[in-house]
């Protein structure tokens, strides 16, 4: 659990989670899950599946890409498909985009039961196999949505982003950056600096500024969204966004159909984001090593883990 289990209000944070995979078809998907942890399906589209009254709680299935769910969005710039073409479209695209199964928010101590899902999908024979990246993503609930709380986050992960990328590397080569970039270094330096401690509007116009996109491995774009739309959507009017209070963490490579793969080692990393974070000494500290010795220092990883009292 991290340091701070519960929200603002007093409850159990919460934490959606997404898992990618291949192989099966997302009514193939739905069906295994429903057999094994119970529920009924309810289709929203010919890709798209919701499993409702399993433990975890409502469970959806579908292909990721929005192109074939045209309900959920009012199209892009070039328009939107129909309900057969988005049909067709889904069915084309399977071999090299992948299916995702996505939780409802669910409180801390119920992670637990993802695995339970998971394992129902790799005895249906889900796979992470061929060409796609087949990532793995966590949305948790902040403690608190004050600018205090939201900065040392960010400082918290930026310093400890080389380890968590260590630890969980892309499968193929080709996936390293599948949704996962690197926040530019001159940002790096300058949320890491000792006196950056700006209020909300500041952070979030150095943030947009810096990082007009989603393809950043910790995206704070669906928070943002949640507390400024209009500034947000001035500054990434196109970009695919759920307007949700939670910190976007995206990791680039879920193994379903590995053996005993389990998603509690990378919450456990994150959690270790959460535990510095939550140490302001301790990220004074470590961010002065960083600026210290520079950018890309090869030694990094190792250096800050074993500086937060990890290995």
């Amino acid at each position: 659990m991290p340091p701070l289990p519960l929200n603002a209000a007093g409850r159990m944070r919460t934490v959606g989670v997404e898992v990618e995979f291949g192989a099966l078809t997302a009514r193939q998907a739905a069906e295994a899950l429903a057999a094994q942890l119970g529920g009924a399906l309810a289709e929203e589209d010919a890709h798209a599946l919701r499993v409702e009254g399993t433990a975890p709680g409502p469970l959806m299935v579908e292909i990721d890409t929005r192109y074939a769910h045209p309900q959920r969005h009012p199209g892009t710039r070039w328009g939107r498909l129909g309900k057969s073409a988005a049909a067709t479209l889904g069915t084309v695209s399977r071999p090299v985009v992948p299916r995702e199964l996505v939780t409802v928010p669910l409180p801390l101590d119920s992670l637990p039961l993802v695995d339970r899902a998971v394992a129902a999908l790799r005895e249906a024979g889900a796979r992470d196999t061929g060409p796609a990246a087949f990532g793995l993503h966590f949305n948790p609930e902040p403690p608190r949505l004050d600018a205090g709380t939201i900065t040392a986050l960010l400082k918290a992960f930026l310093l400890l982003e080389d380890w968590l990328r260590r630890e969980s590397p892309p499968r193929l080569r080709l996936h390293r950056l599948s949704g996962c970039g690197r926040f530019p270094p001159a940002y790096r330096r300058q949320v890491l600096a000792p006196d950056y401690w700006p209020g909300l509007d500041h952070l979030m116009a150095d943030y947009l500024a810096a990082n007009p996109t989603r393809n950043r491995a910790l995206d704070l774009l669906p928070l943002f969204l949640s507390l400024d739309e209009a500034r947000v959507r001035r500054a990434v009017p196109h970009e695919k966004i759920g307007k949700r209070s939670v910190l976007h963490y995206r990791l680039p490579t879920a193994r379903v159909g590995q053996p005993g793969w389990s998603i509690a080692p990378d919450w456990a990393r994150w959690v270790a984001v959460e535990r510095l974070a939550a140490d302001p000494p301790l990220l004074e500290r470590l961010a002065g090593e960083y600026l210290a010795r520079g950018d890309g220092r090869d030694d990094w990883a190792a250096l800050s883990r074993r500086l937060t009292g990890g290995e």
